[in-house]
């Protein structure tokens, strides 16, 4: 079975002496629950594994519950060491209080149990863990599959990876793109969308939640203003609503709206976003056209592209720690994506074989000079070298 790089650092930390909790945090299929089978196969470590998916969110004595189960397992089997894993922890109310509790008391008694937090909600887990949990933790960020691995895993082509995007789980549907549709909206799109944000948040119309995921997905790679995306929605709200809406999609880890990149920040805030999924799975399940005929379809195939690069973008940002916006001042005069890290800015044109003259990112340069400023594409870095690679190492 495929490692991802993560697998061996886990690995690696878990045969250490117990330090930290470490914390598993990334989107739904993208293998949080395979690396932690992986590792705990791979280790001479017993383990327990507890899911929260079914336990009720203010049933916080379930997590004390599990910690006793895992400390009353060691004495009856006279265990020196366990490995506590519980899944999805997040969608417990207080969380985090408890698990400082339980951890702080191991800790005091000399208890040898290691602990594995999963989670899917990054900024609920990130609360938590800001609340309570300071100088306990580190964190391991797994983030949507790489060109690279899709390719290495599972013998994805670049096309394929472009049009099916990057879900493990859905690799052996695609010859069935309705099975596959199904299967990305299924169990990928309402899971996300029921289990991670209306559970969670207090939503006045879900299925205006929907709509907004649905037409923000198939705009992916364009601009659209928030009042154009309200006059296309059937149940609409006011603007503040979708914003906020496209928020609580982009914590989940399914789709953001980009701001325009200025120097400054209130005009950032007040531009017209360029919507971007997380995913190009997530923007394909809306395309009218299969696979077969959108790769000859050039204007189509060029939008796909552009989506594509900057969904792998979007995927690194967090735990690469940089912000990503676009740049646009006419048509024909635009930066597809703008990186920005610690006072360091990256531009970066993307040219399908559709694409026409933008001279964008020369007038860029010679305004904000960036610390790097490149194509990917045509005339370029390759699109197979550039989705291969973690953005990230381009502020090296």
């Amino acid at each position: 079975m495929y490692q991802r790089k993560q697998y061996s650092v886990l690995f690696s930390r878990m045969q250490e002496k117990r330090r930290f909790i470490q914390v598993i945090m990334g989107p739904r299929q993208v293998g949080k629950t395979t690396l932690i089978k992986q590792v705990v196969g791979a280790l001479d470590i017993p383990f327990v594994f507890y899911p929260a998916d079914a336990v009720p969110t203010s049933q916080i004595s379930w997590i004390s519950d599990c910690w006793n189960s895992a400390r009353a397992k060691m004495r009856v089997e006279g265990l020196k060491e366990l490995i506590l894993v519980i899944d999805e922890i997040q969608k417990i109310k207080g969380w985090s209080e408890v698990v400082k509790k339980e951890w702080d008391s191991d800790t005091f008694f000399d208890v040898n149990l290691k602990v594995i937090l999963l989670g899917s909600s990054r900024v609920m887990l990130d609360k938590g863990l800001a609340d309570s949990l300071e100088g306990r933790f580190e964190r391991i960020i797994l983030s949507h599959w790489s060109f690279a691995e899709m390719r290495d895993a599972f013998g994805y082509t670049l096309d394929q990876f472009i049009y099916y995007g990057a879900y493990p789980g859905a690799t052996a549907l695609i010859g069935d793109e309705e099975r596959w549709r199904d299967y990305i909206s299924g169990s990928i799109v309402d899971a996300t969308i029921n289990k991670d944000i209306l559970v969670n948040e207090s939503i006045s119309k879900p299925a205006l939640l929907r709509q907004t995921f649905e037409l923000s997905a198939a705009y992916s790679g364009m601009e659209l203003s928030y009042n154009k995306l309200i006059g296309q929605l059937q149940d609409a709200g006011n603007t503040t609503t979708v914003a906020n809406y496209l928020s609580l999609l982009s914590q989940a880890g399914l789709l953001c709206a980009l701001n325009k990149y200025s120097v400054d920040l209130a005009r950032k805030k007040s531009s017209v976003p360029k919507h971007q999924v997380y995913n190009n799975a997530l923007k394909s399940i809306y395309c009218e056209k299969p696979f077969a005929v959108a790769i000859q379809d050039r204007a189509l195939w060029g939008r796909l592209f552009e989506s594509a690069i900057g969904a792998h973008i979007m995927s690194y940002a967090y735990a690469g720690d940089y912000k990503v916006y676009y740049w646009r001042t006419k048509p024909g005069s635009e930066v597809d994506y703008v990186l920005e890290k610690k006072g360091r800015v990256i531009a970066i044109e993307v040219k399908s074989n559709n694409t026409t003259a933008n001279e964008g990112l020369a007038k860029f340069t010679a305004q904000f000079k960036p610390h790097l400023a490149f194509i990917v594409g045509d005339g370029g870095m390759t699109a197979e070298d550039f989705l291969s690679a973690d953005p990230a190492d381009l502020f090296k």
